[in-house]
């Protein structure tokens, strides 16, 4: 869970854990990048804008290393679109979610990319 605002990256990892998935929480996007270098994730999710990286270059980047990492984006920005339609262009195709986001529709975007056998019994 990559969000710039702490807030709101804690909770829904908190959201993530009380239901089942094993689930961190980073403010920035370049630490997370480096966290995902030594345990490869099944799933992000990230805010799209953020200051250090967008969340649509943290998900093409970790493609890159991870090609199996499924990804859910969200924004509650406009400018969101034009990243989106960017990648792609490069040929990645990823969800994205409106903030503010309903803990009832993360969960129900988690179950459309994410196999059940990933989640934590």
């Amino acid at each position: 869970m990559v969000d710039d605002e702490k807030v709101i990256a804690q909770s829904l990892a908190v959201l993530l854990r009380q239901s089942g998935f094993l689930a961190e929480s980073f403010i920035n996007p370049l630490e997370a990048l480096t966290e995902a270098a030594s345990t490869p994730p099944d799933l992000l999710i990230s805010d799209v804008m953020m200051p250090e990286m967008s969340g649509v270059e943290l998900a093409i980047k970790l493609r890159a290393f991870h090609p199996d990492c499924k990804i859910l984006l969200f924004s509650g920005q406009a400018a969101t679109a034009d990243l989106l339609r960017a990648a792609r262009e490069q040929g990645h195709d990823f969800e994205l979610l409106l903030k503010p986001v309903h803990p009832a529709d993360l969960l129900a975007a988690i179950k459309r990319v994410v196999p059940p056998e990933n989640a934590e019994e």
